[in-house]
């Protein structure tokens, strides 16, 4: 993301010295992007929704430097389930474990999953007990949800708000939702595509297409209606991993696409 900072400024500081005519460009950065957008969202909603397009310049996809032109979206549920504490070695037959009915409730949501239709359900974060000798009171876990289509964001919610307890001594409280809706590859997404791959062309680049299942800003835009090419950074591997890497001699084409595709729209 450092390098889309570097080639953000200095494509269009090439138009500015080549003297460019091009559309107005607003440049909008933020931070909390990797933790859901929640304090950003509504800025990028309200800037996009007078653009003709957006440029994302997260990296581009695997070391092709493939662009990207759907994405899913995301959903972060939390099932914390409430039971009865007791001695396990006095009375374990008072208690009512939260872990063991956490369990179930687990084995339960990881049938949602349907891969066809791009639907993945991801247990992350499990909590639960205080001590082994203590029937658990409390337990709870963290769940990742991509979806491929809005559409299916309703279907999802449903099948989490219909999740009851096994056991009647237990409690299940489902929060959470969709908070990113999906990508959905547009007929102005493959416009935009088109022109990139011209200005590609020019450059001695093949472009490429992906459809990736993590999220980005672009998701928000999209969703609005306004066509977004996404994937135009860098090109690399290894994203948030100790291997995170750039491909050096790819920059600077990089760098004259985007300034290029500005130029074009």
């Amino acid at each position: 993301m450092k390098a889309a900072l570097v080639m953000m400024m200095y494509a269009l500081q090439a138009l500015k010295d080549a003297g460019a005519q091009h559309r107005p460009v607003t440049i909008f950065l933020d931070t909390d992007e990797e933790i859901g957008s929640e304090s950003s969202r509504p800025i990028i909603e309200d800037l996009a929704r007078g653009c003709e397009a957006v440029l994302v310049l997260e990296p581009g996809q695997g070391p092709q430097g493939l662009l990207k032109t759907s994405r899913k979206g995301v959903g972060n549920y939390r099932i914390r389930v409430h039971g009865v504490a007791s001695h396990a070695g006095v009375d374990f037959d008072k208690g009512h474990s939260a872990v063991i009915e956490l369990a179930r409730q687990i084995l339960e949501i990881t049938k949602f999953v349907d891969l066809t239709r791009g639907i993945t359900v991801n247990p992350g974060v499990i909590r639960g007990g205080t001590r082994s000798n203590v029937i658990a009171a409390e337990a709870s876990v963290e769940v990742d949800v991509r979806i491929a289509r809005m559409a299916d964001a309703g279907t999802v919610s449903e099948k989490f708000s219909a999740v009851r307890a096994f056991d009647s001594q237990c409690r299940v409280e489902v929060t959470g939702g969709v908070n990113r809706p999906p990508m959905e590859r547009s007929a102005g997404t493959a416009r935009l595509f088109e022109i990139a791959q011209g200005v590609g062309r020019q450059l001695g680049l093949e472009l490429g297409e992906s459809s990736t299942g993590g999220g980005s800003d672009g998701n928000f835009t999209a969703a609005l209606g306004i066509p977004t090419l996404d994937g135009l950074g860098a090109v690399g591997e290894g994203a948030h991993a100790d291997s995170e890497s750039i491909v050096l001699s790819q920059l600077h084409l990089r760098t004259a696409l985007l300034a290029g595709l500005i130029q074009q729209l």
